[in-house]
């Protein structure tokens, strides 16, 4: 369902003034009309419904909204942070990356250059501008499909500063766990299954560029912590193999009470 994803909360008149991006959206692209009411989330994460009060055209565009009867959504069981680090990939395949992930529940995205990355991290020198474009994705894909995550964005990184942030981050979980989505098999036995069993309370997953990681790179994924893992016996696009593995890990996370054995 959508969902509008408020910026900042309501006055203590129950009323909240949008303008700019949020404005265009609303009356542009939802085409709402005044006395219209629509769904909202409040920053705390209440969802609310809110009544377009007036529109205001001219140098000063703005909605103004009255937020009704607010209700907290049946809590469900939490899960471990998703994070997804994404080597760059060619053109714009990092912003379908994005979206995607974003509608699917991905806590936070880390894209990074790797050695088979075509851009490189001298063509990301306006990074700033590229972060807030990814996050007007991110907000965009939330409101569409209604995701309660608020998923997070990071600056553009080199391999050694995604591995860092990598470790620097695991350290901070009891029983973290990362997966390396590589396309060839450098390792027996290893499965989504078999490496979120163990309950764990952090999830990574890595996925390469267009030819994925270099060997070089691989090896040191897997000496950080990194498990090796290969989908079948296709090799997908990275654009796939980045949303078959978010999907993948928090339909397992989300189904864990069903599927993991139990003890005889």
């Amino acid at each position: 369902m959508k969902r509008f994803l408020l910026p900042n909360p309501p006055d203590d008149c129950g009323v909240v003034r949008l303008t700019g991006d949020d404005y265009h959206y609303l009356v542009r692209v939802r085409r709402l009309s005044e006395g219209d009411v629509f769904t909202a989330l409040l920053p705390d994460g209440t969802e609310t419904r809110a009544l377009v009060q007036s529109i205001r055209g001219g140098g000063g565009n703005a909605v103004i909204c009255e937020c009704l009867a607010s209700v907290r959504r049946m809590a469900v069981a939490p899960l471990p942070p998703i994070a997804l680090f994404q080597a760059l990939p060619k053109g714009a395949t990092i912003d379908r990356i994005i979206r995607q992930a974003a509608e699917i529940g991905v806590t936070e995205i880390i894209p990074f250059v790797s050695a088979y990355s075509v851009p490189k991290l001298k063509e990301t020198e306006r990074a700033s501008e590229k972060v807030k474009r990814w996050k007007r994705i991110v907000k965009e894909a939330r409101q569409q499909s209604g995701s309660d995550v608020e998923t997070g964005i990071s600056d553009v990184r080199t391999f050694d500063g995604a591995l860092a942030y990598w470790k620097t981050t695991a350290m901070r979980y009891a029983n973290p766990s990362g997966i390396l989505l590589h396309q060839e098999p450098l390792e027996t036995g290893g499965g989504f299954h078999r490496y979120l069993a163990g309950n764990p309370d952090f999830v990574a997953a890595v996925v390469g560029p267009e030819g994925g990681f270099s060997p070089e790179e691989a090896e040191r994924l897997i000496q950080a912590g990194f498990k090796p893992l290969v989908i079948g016996a296709s090799v997908l696009r990275a654009e796939t193999a980045a949303v078959y593995a978010a999907a993948a890990i928090r339909a397992l996370l989300l189904e864990n009470t069903e599927w993991i054995p139990k003890p005889l």
